[in-house]
């Protein structure tokens, strides 16, 4: 009888550990949540030296922001939900290319192919139909305005409409699997571990909220044609802020800050 109580008394000591842990996890993540929703998906612009306020007293920050204050003017802060890259990226890649019809058309007609290509990759059909549609949706609303100050202020308010935002967040993700799988022997040379590719895609690219690091970025910069340029803000280099272009060699038409698993857009 002993033992049995003893027994019972440790699985009861550990449901309540696990009841517990399961509970502080709701908490942060609820904490998580209202930061989170607090933030706009896409920030105004705003000047690169508003980020000194968040360091202040942080000597060595500090030096980084008056670093890239010197190389940039502003900058758009994006919510930190783990979807903050793909956000950023095709946020900026849009804005750009508003200010140049050809170049618009050009990757109009490279979206309107590719839903194509994901099927041939093994994509279903009918689970890409909805965020194909709004992708293409939301291009043809931004081609269907002259003015390019009123297209951006489209550009802005949809991204900041969450169906909309994360419908395009979505497609990119897919498109950066999809040119992952393409490209199978060169990108899995960059996976840890005993995964695949696809494995590595359907964990860690396709799914909403996780976060982005340099083998997105290239495959998301080949899969649209263009190039990035990260300047990475952290606590190494003395007080310079790093730069990478993504692909390397690029000429970079993005250019996007990382400081700890986030990124924000800038403006020269």
């Amino acid at each position: 009888m002993g033992d049995v109580g003893q027994s019972t008394a440790n699985t009861s000591n550990k449901e309540m550990t696990s009841n517990q842990d399961e509970l502080i996890l709701a908490q942060q993540r609820q904490i998580e949540k209202e930061i989170s929703e607090s933030i706009p998906l896409v920030g105004e612009l705003e000047p690169v030296t508003s980020l000194s306020s968040e360091y202040s007293g942080d000597d060595i920050y500090l030096a980084k922001v008056n670093d890239l204050a010197a190389k940039y003017s502003s900058m758009r802060r994006t919510r930190p939900d783990g979807n903050c890259f793909f956000r950023a990226f095709t946020y900026a890649t849009l804005e750009r290319l508003l200010g140049n019809k050809e170049e618009f058309n050009s990757f109009y007609k490279l979206a309107e192919n590719s839903k194509n290509v994901l099927v041939e990759l093994g994509f279903q059909q009918f689970t890409l139909e909805d965020f194909y549609d709004t992708y293409m949706d939301v291009l043809k609303r931004l081609a269907d305005i002259d003015n390019v100050d009123d297209a951006r202020r489209e550009l802005h308010t949809v991204f900041n409409e969450q169906g909309y935002s994360d419908y395009m967040v979505v497609y990119l993700r897919l498109l950066t699997s999809a040119q992952l799988q393409k490209e199978k022997d060169f990108y899995s040379c960059f996976i840890e571990g005993e995964r695949t590719v696809a494995d590595f895609c359907h964990q860690e690219v396709e799914p909403m909220y996780k976060d982005s690091d340099h083998i997105h970025i290239m495959a998301a910069c080949s899969a649209l044609n263009t190039g990035v340029r990260v300047l990475y803000m952290d606590r190494g280099t003395g007080n310079i802020v790093t730069q990478h272009d993504l692909p390397e060699g690029c000429t970079p038409t993005v250019h996007l800050l990382y400081r700890p698993s986030h990124y924000d857009i800038l403006y020269v």
